[in-house]
């Protein structure tokens, strides 16, 4: 039975299970999935301090010039109080001294007989960073789910956290199948290729956040393919490609049911990528993509994305769209969804001039992709469609529809 996109995604998150956790310091933490609520344990600033370099004054001594009585410098724990007809030079990140009531930045006062005259424009509590304004005691900074980026990390440092509970990173096995098939370090000869989905994915899988293990290329036996399945079954997502279709050499899938493989669909309503498999053998989960390169590439962008963000904890797990432009009419056949790669600038989105299947120059000029539906035949210029970007992760914590 050919499954809806909307059913196979469903399938996808219904079936894969997040990651166990871990324990890391902050310093290791880039990229994972936080795992625990954090919970401000202080204010910041943690006490009033100055926000400019300048003078600690009293608002009555508006115009008036006033004697300098000391300096006051970022970590000193002065204890002394300021007094009317005075005023105490202070640094930036300096704790306010008793009786502030704002500070007068530097290039604001003149010298005087005794000391410096005072504008007589003063505002209460003028360049005064007060305590606990930023971050209040208590409050939640991080939520579990969140990704744990370089500002994230600002977050945790500024509250004295070394350690945090992350999501463990999926681990991922890749593995191609094919006679036809030599990798990249290997000679060809003229009626064999190279194998460019397993580097794809990879570097996909990579950039993603995953662990990554690469079991080779296997031929297109059921003994060589055992060997390959076997090797990957310690991995947590196994990604293969080829093999999937009704071709006699296309034996992954029989391969995989010698291990007990329980396949959830291996038919999609979407073009490219009909044969795309999906199952799981006890707790891995298995995604069988089609041979053919682009094909095999935008179908992982689909699924392959879908159940690396189920399995990682995130609380945004589900791929968002951007809104754009076409930048040209696009003409179609309809009769079934249709990924179409392209370009876009910010803006627009603009079609490949040439693309197929089999084909992957198209993914080295694209950097998104559009999701028709089956019933559109014609793409306007002008008009609006979803882009699903290839070199970003924009995500949402809701499922959202994906067809233009």
């Amino acid at each position: 039975m050919t499954l809806s996109i909307e059913k196979a995604l469903e399938l996808i998150y219904t079936n894969t299970k997040q990651k166990s956790i871990k324990i890391l310091p902050i310093e290791e933490a880039l990229g994972y999935i936080l795992a625990q609520d954090i919970i401000a344990t202080h204010n910041l600033p943690p006490f009033d301090n100055s926000a400019m370099d300048g003078y600690a004054v009293k608002i009555e001594d508006s115009d008036k010039c006033v004697n300098v009585t000391c300096s006051v410098f970022a970590g000193d724990d002065f204890k002394g109080e300021l007094k009317h007809g005075e005023a105490i030079k202070i640094m930036t990140g300096a704790r306010i001294p008793l009786g502030t009531q704002c500070i007068v930045p530097i290039e604001d006062v003149q010298e005087c007989e005794d000391g410096v005259k005072l504008p007589d424009n003063l505002i209460i509590s003028k360049h005064i960073r007060l305590s606990g304004e930023d971050i209040k005691k208590g409050t939640v900074l991080l939520s579990r789910g969140d990704r744990i980026d370089a500002h994230q990390i600002t977050l945790l440092a500024s509250q004295g956290i070394s350690h945090i509970k992350v999501y463990k990173k999926p681990r991922v096995a890749l593995f191609a199948s094919g006679n036809e098939l030599k990798m990249h370090f290997e000679n060809v000869t003229d009626y064999q290729l190279y194998n460019t989905n397993t580097p794809t994915l990879l570097s996909r899988t990579q950039e993603l956040g995953c662990e990554v293990e690469f079991i080779g290329t296997a031929i297109d036996t059921l003994e060589d393919l055992h060997l390959h399945v076997k090797s990957a079954l310690d991995c947590d997502i196994i990604i293969t490609s080829g093999g999937v279709s009704v071709g006699d050499a296309d034996f992954t899938k029989e391969a995989f049911g010698a291990f007990g493989y329980e396949i959830l669909f291996d038919k999609v309503a979407i073009k490219p990528g009909k044969p795309t498999t999906f199952g799981k053998i006890g707790d891995k989960i298995i995604l069988n993509l089609p041979g053919n390169p682009m094909a095999a590439a935008l179908n992982f962008e689909l699924f392959g994305r879908s159940i690396i963000y189920a399995m990682s904890g995130a609380k945004a797990k589900f791929i968002n769209t951007i809104d754009a432009k076409m930048k040209d009419d696009y003409k179609l056949r309809a009769g079934r969804r249709s990924l179409v790669p392209g370009y876009f600038d910010g803006e627009y989105f603009t079609v490949c001039e040439q693309f197929a299947p089999g084909m992957v120059s198209p993914l080295g000029s694209a950097n998104a992709f559009i999701m028709i539906d089956e019933s559109c035949e014609k793409i306007p210029k002008d008009s609006r469609v979803k882009t699903i970007s290839t070199k970003f992760s924009f995500t949402t914590d809701t499922l959202k529809s994906l067809i233009s």
